[in-house]
């Protein structure tokens, strides 16, 4: 599997995503940091982060007896660089603001 279907594998997942957005606001969290924000079994987050790590959006560290996870925006911006910058061309963004306009109410 390539690095970028690895990414996608990762991003597909609400679970994996909202992961992300907690690492986003407060990088650094421990796995029972995490865990508390969900609803799931210490072992279900631990998947999840797993799947995050092999994928390189997840960095884990110990520091002393803990393991802090950090995002990493790396594997993210390569993604948008090779998949979505190409299409936010001058024409991309006029049409798209063009729309806007005409769905805006009177």
């Amino acid at each position: 599997m390539s690095d970028d279907d690895l990414v996608f594998k990762a991003l597909a997942d609400p679970t994996r995503r909202f992961l992300l957005d907690l690492l986003f606001a407060r990088d650094g969290r421990t796995l029972t940091e995490l865990e508390s924000e969900l609803e799931m079994s210490r072992f279900g987050v631990m998947k999840h982060l797993r799947v995050l790590e092999d994928a390189g959006l997840v960095v884990a560290r110990k520091s002393g007896r803990e393991k802090l996870h950090y995002l990493n925006p790396v594997p993210i911006r390569l993604i948008h660089d090779r998949w979505i910058d190409k299409y936010t061309e001058r024409r991309v963004t006029a049409l798209t603001e063009l729309k806007a306009e005409l769905e805006k109410d009177p």
